[in-house]
């Protein structure tokens, strides 16, 4: 045959193949259309039989007509992958579904898909493990991240891979793994992101093969040892993060040759030694060592560096100077060198550029003065500079930046005014200046300032009158005013301020009557007014409060106590009166009879006037209220609701919708009420009703309810909870059984607590005292709720608002965590950590880290769960005015572990003898979980294994020998307690 007739007839042959290629790989295309049809994606509108697959959207053939590539990231997809459909297009080298919500198993054969060369499922939803991919040595990008696989990852199929450049496998729960030797072979490697998948035991030295590294992510994992000094031959890397794991040891030497290096993150590990390595990387750009154990001077290098925008060192030993060019030379944005020993002044031009957002140097040695450079830092946001030896006058325009959310100057050595200035904080929610030598008035302005929710000026030299427009603070939490020499009287604006908890204006010079206007303020749980020169009668309206401190002592008070203040919870809160008497506290003058009854008299003819005249006013007006509440009932069955059930319903919308009525109402919120619902079946549901317009200014109620806690949220807490609760499916979480919602409020409905809180049961009731026995369960229930949330859910929830009064009872004392409204779903691009400008939580609560950084992960839940133990214990609330000023029950317990006696002091006396060891075996964990260092707190799962082993010894009313159980708990060494360190 001619050469002319062989090309001829290869050219009619693959004619006659072409067609049935196009046909074949049409029906996988299909198929995988067919698979993913319940996504309702545009992306599938081209994709017909009709059209040329080579102009389906995402689609790009080769030459010849067949697949090379599928490209659908980013696409909204959700469904199935037929995998090993896909894999029969024999051309195919590119494969990319990352950013979908596609789901389930990954089976298939993905070996078929020999050419293959770029493969990204990450960011998705899969379920199972991964399976073998032997075959794809010509694999070159190979992204898993965040794909929901786990179980054993085929760490063999990554041999043949030599040509990898990119291997992105973090955020997978995979089964713990030491460090895998296929990866060290990898030599062609520029990414490396093996981030929170489980990897164990040291970086092995073959990490310094990988010279063609650029980007190297191996945080949160379990590793420990030291970094190998081989490290150093990485000097193409650009960022190293080695952050949340157990490394020990200096940084290596020949560190200093990653000259390429712009971010270096090893926070939260046991680093010790110097920082004299890093003071070569000049290119870098940030810098986080914090939480480690490093000593010595910062290195007066970083000083020069041109680069660096973000320095986070704090709670180490480092101690000297801070370089005073530091951050003058490119657009710095935030330092935080808080917690160490640092001396010397604060440098000056870290704002030169004006783009800084944080300055955060708490708990150092500094002196000198603040620099006044810092008055014109229009971006800042946090200026935190307590408990220095910082002196002179605080510069006049650092009170009114308009930025600033936090002002922290307590415990130093400032002097002069808080200036007018204030009035243009719009931002400004905290001011910490307490402990200084701070004079002059405050200024009427700083009611302008109206984010305010706590201003602590306490022990300086403040004097003349509190402005009375202070009330105009909407959002006031806690005033703390005492020690100084304030004069004048208590301002009755003070009644307005419906979110104050904690108002405190002890050793003053305030005078005239105590105001009745904050007998109406729904959260005041502490009032201080000790020590002053305040008259006239107690308000009667104050025996409304829930008042956990209440001290009046050393003030001129006259008239008789009121009979409801006059129990047992306030004794000593009003010695040093001598003008007042009651007939119930024994070391009071009884109050004149005649005087009484001729008081009483005169008040029954003063309120029988004046009732009259308000029932007279008062009678259309209930006529009209009660309209309004009906025509609200009615208006509820008029809207237009949408059911959205998260578990199976045994009831109906308007089943629902007919309890929403005055009579079911058992608690108020800010936003909303909470009703119990009693269905016909006998079945009980507790509905939050939220509005979901904007609710400021509305009356807000303390909510009574056993139910969610004290908040019934806001839309953003609605939307929250829902998305928190909707896919959580745990014995010891509430269960939400649908919510409805309609364009103007929305309705939660959750199961019934009927033993109410935690909180209540050791705080509160009489009814029904928890013996040890029901503590300890408690206690193991609700620890394994928050290990579900931390460990066994998808993605790690921080519930940010872990409190007894968030633990819910059934009816068999068996716990529940509820209240979701501040709940956060860890994302997995964020290693963990939670970036926020707002302190969540509850005073008592809140992790020490909280207060002074963004950063934050599920260490702080452990650090409230261990304050719920301390309760539990001590059945002492976590701030009690025994404890003394600034004081809580962690700090309390910490002074008391002196010796064995002193620490069987601490256990409640409620609690029998027989059950103290067991009491104390939990107050180790306590501690354990409360410690200041967030990485030296157990994780949620190793906190469930300590209290199953510190399970009481006293079982079915026998008592059996505890030794065994005390040396297996005392053997191991992260749970040991030196009671006489």
């Amino acid at each position: 045959m001619s050469t002319a007739n062989s090309s001829l007839f290869l050219f009619l042959l693959l004619l006659a193949i072409f067609p049935c290629i196009k046909s074949d790989e049409l029906e996988i295309l299909l198929k995988l259309k067919t698979s993913l049809q319940q996504s309702n994606s545009a992306v599938f509108n081209s994709w017909v039989s009709s059209k040329n697959l080579c102009n389906f959207t995402g689609i790009t053939c080769n030459s010849d007509g067949t697949v090379k590539e599928i490209e659908l990231s980013h696409q909204k997809l959700t469904g199935t992958l037929p995998l090993a459909s896909i894999c029969q297009l024999q051309s195919l080298d590119k494969l990319s579904f990352g950013f979908n919500s596609l789901y389930g198993l990954l089976s298939g054969d993905l070996n078929n898909c020999v050419k293959l060369q770029y493969l990204d499922l990450g960011n998705n939803m899969f379920t199972g493990s991964f399976p073998i991919i032997s075959s794809l040595s010509e694999l070159r990008y190979l992204y898993l991240n965040n794909s929901g696989v786990s179980g054993v990852f085929p760490w063999k199929s990554l041999e043949n891979m030599t040509n990898l450049v990119s291997l992105s496998l973090g955020d997978n729960h995979f089964d713990p793994t030491p460090f895998p030797n296929e990866v060290v072979k990898l030599t062609q490697l520029s990414l490396l992101y093996l981030s929170n998948c489980s990897l164990e035991g040291r970086i092995p030295p073959g990490i310094g093969n990988l010279t063609e590294l650029v980007n190297l992510e191996l945080s949160t994992n379990n590793l420990f040892g030291e970094i190998p000094s081989e490290i150093g031959n990485l000097k193409r890397l650009w960022q190293l993060e080695l952050y949340y794991n157990q490394l020990t040891g200096k940084l290596p030497v020949g560190f200093r040759n990653l000259s390429s290096l712009q971010n270096f993150d090893a926070s939260t590990n046991m680093l010790e030694g110097d920082l004299s390595e890093v003071g070569f990387l000049s290119n870098l750009v940030t810098l986080q060592l914090f939480e480690n154990q490093f000593s010595g001077e910062v290195p007066a290098e970083l000083g020069k560096f041109q680069n660096l925008v973000n320095l986070s060192l704090y709670t180490n030993k480092l101690t000297g100077p801070l370089p005073q060019e530091l951050g003058s030379w490119a657009e710095f944005d935030f330092i935080d060198v808080s917690e160490n020993l640092l001396t010397g002044p604060i440098p000056p031009d870290m704002c030169k550029r004006g783009t800084m957002r944080g300055l955060l140097m708490l708990q150092n040695k500094l002196t000198g003065e603040i620099p006044s450079s810092y008055a014109n830092c229009l971006t800042l946001e946090r200026f935190r500079v307590s408990n220095n030896s910082l002196t002179g006058t605080v510069p006049a325009g650092i009170w009114g930046l308009p930025k600033v959310n936090i002002i922290d100057i307590a415990m130093n050595q400032f002097e002069g005014p808080i200036t007018r200035d204030i009035e243009n904080a719009k931002a400004l929610g905290q001011l910490y200046a307490g402990n200084n030598r701070l004079s002059g008035e405050l200024p009427e302005e700083i009611s302008k300032a109206t984010s305010f929710d706590l201003i602590e000026l306490n022990n300086n030299l403040f004097s003349g009158k509190i402005p009375a427009s202070i009330g105009e603070l909407k959002h006031l939490s806690s005033l703390k005013l005492q020690n100084n020499m304030f004069s004048g009287s208590i301002p009755e604006s003070l009644g307005l301020c419906r979110s104050l908890s904690d108002l405190n204006m002890a050793r003053n010079l305030l005078s005239g009557p105590i105001p009745s206007t904050l007998g109406s303020l729904p959260t005041l749980n502490s009032l201080n007014f000790s020590d002053n020169k305040l008259s006239d009668v107690i308000p009667k309206s104050l025996a409304s409060l829930k008042l956990v401190i209440l001290d009046l002592t050393n003030n001129r008070l006259t008239g008789q106590i009121p009979e409801s203040l006059s129990i047992e919870a306030y004794n000593g809160s009003f010695a040093g009166n001598p003008g007042l008497c009651s007939q119930n506290i024994s070391y009071f003058k009884r109050c004149s009879r005649d005087s009484r009854i001729s008081k009483d008299v005169f008040t029954l003819i003063l309120c029988f006037a004046v009732g009259t005249m308000i029932l007279l006013v008062s009678l259309p007006i209930c006529f009209y209220l009660k309209k309004r509440e009906k025509d609200h009932d009615r208006s509820l069955k008029e809207e237009s609701w949408d059911v959205k059930p998260f578990r199976e319903l045994m009831f109906s919308e308007n089943e629902i919708l007919d309890s929403i009525k005055q009579e079911n109402l058992i608690g108020k919120g800010g936003s909303g009420n909470v009703y119990r619902v009693a269905l016909s079946s006998g079945k009980e549901f507790a509905v939050k009703h939220i509005w979901n317009t904007d609710t400021n200014g509305r009356k807000k109620i303390r909510s009574t309810t056993p139910i969610l806690g004290k908040r019934a949220g806001k839309s953003k807490e609605f939307d929250a909870e829902v998305q928190t609760l909707s896919s959580i499916r745990h014995v010891n979480v509430v269960k939400l059984y649908c919510s409805i919602t309609s364009e103007d409020s929305s309705l939660l409905v959750y199961e019934y607590m009927p033993n109410g809180s935690l909180w209540d049961r050791l705080h509160y009731s009489n009814k029904m005292e928890l013996d040890w026995e029901n503590r300890y369960e408690i206690a193991v229930g609700a620890s394994k709720g928050l290990e579900y949330l931390h460990h066994g859910y998808e993605r790690p929830v921080i519930h940010r608002d872990v409190k007894s009064s968030n633990i819910l009872l059934d009816e068999f004392l068996k716990p529940r965590i509820a209240d979701f409204g501040l709940a956060k779903i860890v994302q997995a691009n964020n290693g963990g950590k939670d970036s926020t400008h707002v302190i969540a939580g509850t005073l008592g609560y809140i992790a020490p880290e909280y207060g002074y950084t963004c950063k934050v992960n599920e260490k702080i839940d452990v650090y409230s769960f261990g304050v719920v133990l301390m309760e539990l214990v001590t059945g002492k609330r976590p701030i009690e005015p025994e404890f003394g000023e600034n004081k809580d029950i962690v700090n309390w317990i910490s002074c008391k572990i002196t010796s064995r006696k002193s620490v069987l002091s601490i256990v409640d006396s409620r609690i029998p003898e027989v059950f103290k060891e067991d009491a104390i075996k939990v107050l180790r964990i306590a501690i354990l979980c409360t410690a200041r260092q967030p990485a030296l707190r157990p994780t949620m799962r190793s906190v469930v294994q300590m209290l199953e082993e510190a399970e009481p010894c006293k079982l079915m009313g026998v008592l059996i020998s505890k030794d065994d159980s005390t040396k297996k708990m005392e053997s191991k060494e992260h749970k040991k307690v030196n009671w006489d360190a």
